[in-house]
């Protein structure tokens, strides 16, 4: 019997509908903050977004302070994957208005420890019926200020440890005064990649990466350039930079008294030619060095992560102020004589197992417990009220001037005269633009210029 067939048209099926995309704010207060946060907030949400389970949008705040990063130095950071039209400065009040209007799913603070605080604080005032997932953590090496930055960060959702040595400290220091440590999760710096380091003939390139604070006397800073230029005057077929994060008049997460450029223009002698100043993204300078010195920059740990050979100057002493004691038994620590001579020390695999910076290959896995806490975090609907270690109850001495800094009354709330700016028109903006330009240029200066110049007079 032959089959049967319909002509009835078979229903259309309905268009699938597109998740809603995950909503992601990153709060950044200087320019390596905003790379440690802009590639957090990726790393975090890389599954949403590789999958095409959900979309993700990312958009980046940049709080406005002495730090806050120029043009320029957002684009030397390199690819985030942020696109610039999502980006903009912001007062805290006026962030927290964002947070409440704009409906952020998760929220990466990328700040100084006193900022987290004030706007965990900020945050919990809000009230928000639904808030966001609050992620928080380090820039890079944790070697001073342990206790008083961990408890400032006290109170986020996810507290990033950029290591298992960082993580086992963290959690250490959070039970010992009786706060809840299940924030602390293990991870690794978020900017850690780039090609594992191969020798090439013809190619010899030395690298000092300099520091904004470290060391921060004249002399020392004079005494480290006399001795990469001699260097350089040593083996003058060897290539040797000078590694710099910012031009003179541009801050970084720590303010720069004594630039090495303004330093190099009053050595005597010169510079000799096989000596160069260079700027740029780090992993582009990483992508030709063969020897990366420092003083205990966290680029000793991008340039260990590619086991491209790295040492750790002992020339100033080993001292927590100069933060090279973090690198006690790695092996890395030296001498420029030592250097001069041709040593090249050799890192101890203990030591490197403990630090995140997984030259083991392992690097790929490091966020996935970080990922999945946050992603349970946000699955998990109405999350409870935040709660930060410090309260007006707690640090009644401490935490109200924290707040008053960003313009926060004790509860949290902004105080008179701090609400977020309405609309004023084009050319009143562009007015209190120029001034706030005017007014941080003249920050800077006094930094840089007139505050040495006081302490010289003093030393008279």
């Amino acid at each position: 019997m032959p089959s049967r067939t319909s002509n009835a048209a078979e229903p259309a099926e309905a268009p699938a509908v597109p998740p809603p995309a995950l909503r992601v704010a990153v709060l950044a207060d200087s320019d390596t903050r905003w790379k440690w946060g802009a590639l957090t907030a990726r790393r975090l949400t890389a599954e949403a977004d590789g999958r095409g389970a959900r979309p993700v949008e990312v958009s980046g705040l940049l709080l406005r302070g002495r730090a806050t990063p120029t043009p320029r130095q957002l684009a030397e950071v390199g690819e985030v994957g942020i696109a610039a039209d999502r980006v903009r400065e912001v007062t805290a009040v006026e962030f927290l208005h964002a947070v409440r209007d704009e409906g952020f799913d998760l929220v990466v603070l990328s700040l100084v420890g006193g900022g987290v605080q004030a706007m965990l604080h900020g945050l919990a005032a809000l009230e928000l019926p639904r808030r966001p997932v609050i992620v928080t953590g380090y820039v890079g090496v944790v070697y001073e200020k342990l206790a008083d930055g961990l408890l400032l960060r006290h109170g986020a959702d996810v507290v990033l440890a950029n290591s298992r040595h960082d993580a086992d400290r963290f959690r250490a220091v959070y039970e010992g005064v009786g706060a809840d440590a299940s924030a602390v999760t293990e991870a690794a710096l978020p900017f850690l990649g780039g090609a594992p380091y191969r020798s090439e003939e013809g190619r010899d390139t030395v690298v000092f990466a300099a520091q904004p604070s470290v060391p921060a006397s004249r002399a020392d800073r004079t005494y480290l350039l006399r001795r990469l230029v001699e260097h350089a005057r040593l083996h003058p077929r060897r290539e040797v930079l000078l590694k710099l994060r910012s031009k003179p008049g541009e801050h970084t997460t720590h303010i720069e008294e004594l630039p090495y450029q303004r330093l190099a223009q009053k050595l005597p002698g010169g510079l000799p030619p096989n000596f160069r100043l260079v700027y740029g993204h780090m992993g582009e300078v990483l992508d030709r060095t063969d020897l990366l010195v420092t003083v205990s920059s966290t680029a000793a740990l991008e340039s260990l992560h590619r086991r491209i050979p790295t040492a750790i100057l002992t020339d100033l002493g080993v001292r927590e102020p100069l933060g090279n004691h973090h690198f006690v038994g790695s092996g890395l620590l030296t001498s420029w004589d030592r250097l001069d001579g041709g040593f090249r020390p050799r890192p101890d695999g203990q030591w490197l197992a403990g630090q995140g910076v997984a030259a083991d290959g392992s690097y790929g896995r490091a966020y996935d417990t970080a990922r999945a806490k946050v992603t349970a975090l946000l699955n998990a609907g109405e999350l409870p009220r935040l709660s930060p270690y410090y309260t007006p109850t707690t640090a009644p001495g401490y935490l109200p001037g924290i707040l008053a800094r960003h313009h926060l009354a004790p509860d949290g709330t902004p105080l008179p005269g701090a609400a977020a700016p309405q609309q004023t028109g084009r050319v009143r903006g562009a007015v209190r633009e120029t001034v706030r330009n005017a007014a941080r240029g003249a920050y800077r200066h006094g930094v840089q210029r007139v505050a040495p110049a006081i302490r010289r007079m003093g030393e008279l």
